[in-house]
């Protein structure tokens, strides 16, 4: 199928060129090459999922099959790569994400978003329906709506609270109900499901929680299902929509749910939220405004703080630098709780911030704002960097940062390790993967200790 696309055509979609492209081969490899050491106490799976379009084509960079990517870590060495596609009735069927079969079919899925361990399970996620679960070979098992409890899609970006090991989660749609919140216990069991009012159906990617709250970003990205009748895009950027941020009680329902305004602007991904006195302080990734007119339209994103008092109604906005990045993630044992650290990927010095650019990958130390940068090179991209500590008793610093890095020079990719604690190090190991990984969206750590 590589013979589909030609990757250096202007001709071709700058999501499906360069290092955008699919590939097609589904590898296993248990003779991986290693430079550096890994550290032994590194027990566990690294896993990110990504768009990779099983015949080659797809309508936006968001509609392509999910493809999984994983490295196996154990006692110092790197005993297995996989890559698998998740094999959803989208992609047994070859449907489009804009067939109507898939949108409202539940269990079709394109399980290309994120995919996360907890109760034992690993799932592939996608915002729009039922979640997939995956072998710890990354088998595709089979989509799971919780006993038939489940009755609304499975957003990407579910939070794992750290404190209770309770799955905070929340589906959107297009049509009513808009928002309904939900709550799995650490059993993997659901056990609270409320609905939420909002105005009308918006792209809600991500959301947050604190230790007492479950905080939700109604903001102006609107599904128009007229647009779809015409062959356009059904969801977009509305001025008249305005902005909020709704703060409920974790556990609680649609009468709990207390809104601010904001500035109008779309998240993405926000960093992490906690409870700062009477303020909920909530650090997101912040764009002014997104696809308008075009979902090719990405405006840069930014650091923000807002700072929401429950007492006196009070919204703070702050921009903490004038920085590109994407992909914010904290350590996920501070989800929820006041953090320091934050990693990013972003752009290089003097660069552009375009997508497909070059970039860096740092460290925010949000206790003054500022970061330290680790350049992997003039032709590295990094992607999400996650947090993996080096013990349980370890600091929020104390551990390493890892994720996927593609080379532009070699068209390879390599799964780097850096010293979380020490961004001036080399890379503490470099897994040198058998196929370079297509440029895709979030991934976790999986400890052997969680499953």
């Amino acid at each position: 199928m590589t013979d589909m696309i030609d990757r250096d055509s202007e001709k071709t979609p700058w999501f499906l060129r360069g290092n955008y492209a699919p590939v097609f081969n589904e590898i296993t490899d248990t003779n991986l090459r290693v430079t550096g050491s890994i550290p032994k106490s590194l027990s566990g799976l690294y896993v990110r999922n990504g768009s990779n379009p099983k015949d080659g084509q797809a309508g936006h960079w968001f509609f392509g099959d999910g493809m999984v990517h994983g490295v196996r870590l154990e006692g110092g060495q790197a005993k297995w790569y996989r890559n698998r596609y998740v094999r959803t009735p989208k992609w047994e069927k070859g449907l489009d994400a804009m067939d109507p079969e898939t949108m409202f079919d539940p269990t079709a899925s394109a399980a290309n978003t994120h995919v996360l361990g907890h109760a034992g399970r690993i799932w592939a996620l996608e915002e729009g329906h039922l979640p997939w679960e995956l072998s710890r070979e990354l088998e595709t098992i089979g989509s799971d709506d919780f006993g038939g409890k489940l009755k609304t899609a499975f957003t990407a970006h579910p939070k794992l609270c750290p404190e209770t090991n309770e799955l905070h989660f929340f589906g959107y749609s297009a049509v009513a109900p808009f928002l309904t919140y939900h709550v799995l216990d650490g059993n993997g069991q659901l056990v609270h499901t409320a609905d939420i009012t909002v105005p009308a159906g918006t792209m809600m990617h991500d959301f947050m929680i604190t230790r007492d709250h479950a905080i939700f970003m109604d903001l102006p990205v609107v599904f128009n299902l007229d647009k779809m009748a015409e062959g356009l895009p059904p969801i977009g950027w509305d001025d008249n929509y305005g902005a909020r941020i709704g703060i409920m009680p974790r556990m609680g329902t649609d009468k709990d749910v207390r809104w601010f305004n904001v500035d109008p602007c779309y998240v993405f991904h926000p960093l992490n939220a906690y409870v700062d006195g009477d303020e909920v302080i909530c650090d997101v990734g912040r764009h002014e405004s997104m696809w308008r007119g075009s979902m090719d339209s990405f405006e840069p994103c930014y650091m923000y703080r807002w700072a929401f008092n429950m007492k006196t109604g009070a919204v703070r906005e702050t921009q903490i630098d004038d920085w590109a990045h994407a992909f914010p993630r904290v350590d996920d044992r501070v989800v929820g709780l006041k953090h320091r650290y934050g990693w990013v990927a972003g752009s290089r010095p003097g660069a552009t911030g375009e997508m497909g650019e070059p970039g860096v990958v740092a460290r925010y130390d949000m206790s003054n704002g500022s970061k330290t940068i680790h350049d992997l090179g003039p032709y590295a991209h990094p992607g999400e960097f996650v947090f993996v500590q080096d013990s349980a008793s370890a600091n929020e610093d104390e551990g390493y940062a890892m994720g996927f890095v593609y080379d532009d020079a070699t068209d390879s990719t390599d799964l780097v390790i850096l010293d979380a604690s020490d961004l001036s190090k080399a890379p503490v190991a470099r897994v040198h993967l058998p196929q370079r990984v297509p440029f895709g969206f979030h991934g976790s750590w999986v400890d052997d200790s969680t499953m």
